[in-house]
């Protein structure tokens, strides 16, 4: 034991950031379990290394009896007084018992015991690093799968992406290099696990606050994101700024921010969209790319029946209701859509279903081409976001009382 050693534990010190005096400690704990291993000893003893010098010295701890009867763990008065003058009897001495030769197999002893406490201190400085990055992306290089799981390397530690965590269809090839999402942090016996994700809607968010500085920033806020990962995902976004497009910053210009998004998330299409605090405005919205007619809302049961024209039905469902359901949990709320003519015909069918009208005035019924009409402009007023209550007011009040009046005068 000498200053070399000192030396050796301040490197380590730098190099693995472990605390020197962890080490020191560890290193005496060693060397009180290699003394009692290889001197048969039972008594209480204490190892004490000099920060400075490296030297060690084991003492062991005896009490101060006027009739010892053990020679490990008592000591007479007199010879208490020559180790110090004001030691009474009941008292606690230390009497230095350092061995001339401590053999080899306690310097292996020691070695592997402290060995075991530097790679805990090491589990345990890697486990508080990495706790304090739940809900971060972390980069690191594929190894190698074991039953299924993706090992990646992460420099320090390596992390687990489960088969749940894992994107339909992606390929996990030695050597590539991915962004994950670390979604939890265990301590165990072999050290610290990691648990990290490539589906989790959070990886989203990261990826936009890494790739847009006023996300970053707070300019623009990532209100809602909904994700169905390796086929699309839809964010609503809204500027805290005025003068700040929140989907013009997250495009880029010529769409290199969001490109760069898509590329690490393999070719999954992201649809970016403005939040709104009106729920029409923004169910219509979150439906793009399809453009909305009519939104009608029902705020207690928190559900929406949309209009869409004809010919985009189908886009504003998407493939197998894709679409349609993004825009639910984007939102929040229920969403039945309709296209144009399904409007109309509801309309038709709940309105006028009739043959012909009856005006008591003229005693006689209003020609059934002047009701087709009278349908025909109402039906467009509905459809172009009438609301319902008006339109009834319209088709009694205005419609048949006056103007269909006016137009048999």
């Amino acid at each position: 034991m000498s200053a070399d050693l000192i030396h050796a534990l301040e490197q380590l010190e730098k190099e693995k950031g472990i605390d020197k005096e962890i080490l020191i400690e560890a290193i005496e704990a060693a060397l009180i379990s290699a003394y009692k291993r290889n001197f048969g000893s039972s008594q209480n003893v204490r190892v004490a290394v000099d920060r400075d010098s490296g030297e060690f010295k084991v003492y062991a701890l005896k009490k101060v009896t006027s009739e010892p009867k053990d020679d490990s763990s008592d000591i007479s008065v007199e010879d208490a007084k020559k180790v110090n003058a004001e030691l009474e009897e009941d008292d606690v001495v230390e009497v230095e018992v350092t061995p001339r030769k401590f053999g080899r197999i306690a310097a292996q002893t020691a070695k592997q015991v402290v060995v075991q406490r530097i790679r805990e201190a090491e589990r345990g400085i890697i486990f508080d690093e990495f706790s304090n990055k739940e809900g971060e992306i972390v980069t690191g290089i594929v190894q190698r799968t074991e039953r299924k799981n993706v090992i990646i390397d992460l420099g320090k530690a390596e992390a687990i992406l489960a088969p749940a965590e894992q994107v339909p269809g992606e390929e996990y090839k030695f050597n590539d290099r991915i962004k994950t999402y670390i979604i939890e942090v265990k301590k165990t016996t072999k050290g610290p696990q990691i648990m990290v994700s490539r589906t989790h809607p959070g990886l989203i968010k990261r990826l936009f606050e890494l790739e847009v500085p006023e996300i970053y920033e707070g300019i623009v806020e990532l209100k809602s994101i909904s994700r169905e990962p390796g086929s699309r995902t839809k964010i609503a976004v809204h500027s805290r700024d005025d003068n700040v497009d929140p989907v013009g910053a997250c495009v880029g210009q010529k769409g290199t921010r969001v490109q760069a998004i898509v590329d690490e998330l393999r070719g999954e299409k992201i649809d970016i969209i403005n939040w709104s605090s009106d729920p029409k405005e923004y169910i219509s919205s979150s439906l793009s790319p399809a453009k909305v007619i009519r939104v009608d809302v029902n705020e207690e049961e928190k559900s929406a029946k949309v209009t869409v024209p004809d010919f985009q039905l189908s886009l504003a469902i998407g493939k197998e209701g894709q679409n349609a359901r993004l825009a639910a949990k984007l939102t929040g709320w229920k969403i039945d859509i309709k296209s144009e003519s399904q409007l109309r015909a509801d309309i038709e069918q709940q309105f006028f279903n009739i043959d012909s009208v009856y005006n008591e005035d003229l005693e006689e019924d209003i020609p059934q081409d002047v009701v087709e009409d009278v349908v025909e402009d109402v039906v467009e007023d509905v459809v172009e976001n009438t609301e319902q209550e008006s339109f009834e007011e319209d088709i009694e009040e205005n419609y048949v009382e006056e103007d269909m009046d006016e137009d048999i005068i």
